[in-house]
């Protein structure tokens, strides 16, 4: 078992990409499929905090279901948003990658230098 863990959609290029810049380094991550195995309230706050960001920062804003729902709203809190991100993961900004030197949300790709070697 590996001690990097990726947050992963495999439907998503810069998802595959980092995956594979981790693979290509020498490292089987755990994949989560947060699609099909989501993360809990708990942990979902728990990677939120560790990349220490704003959980405004961690939604995937181009997703149609954004607008839709209406998140857009500056006045919606971290729990409303955070409601809704575990009601639809695919609202969940792609790839999050656990790694020893950090937790990061990976766009661009690129940023994978900053956490992993």
């Amino acid at each position: 078992m590996s001690d990097i863990t990726i947050y992963h959609n495999p439907k998503c290029g810069t998802s595959r990409n980092v995956l594979q810049g981790l693979r290509d380094g020498g490292v089987e991550p755990t994949v989560i499929e947060y699609l099909k195995t989501p993360p809990d309230r708990a942990t979902l706050k728990q990677l939120i905090a560790a990349m220490g960001v704003p959980v405004r920062d961690v939604i995937r804003a181009k997703e149609t279901l954004y607008k839709e729902l209406g998140l857009d709203d500056p006045a919606l809190n971290d729990e409303q948003l955070l409601d809704a991100m575990l009601a639809h993961p695919i609202l969940i900004n792609r790839p999050i990658v656990v790694a020893p030197k950090g937790t990061m949300l990976v766009r661009p790709s690129e940023r994978l230098a900053e956490i992993f070697p």
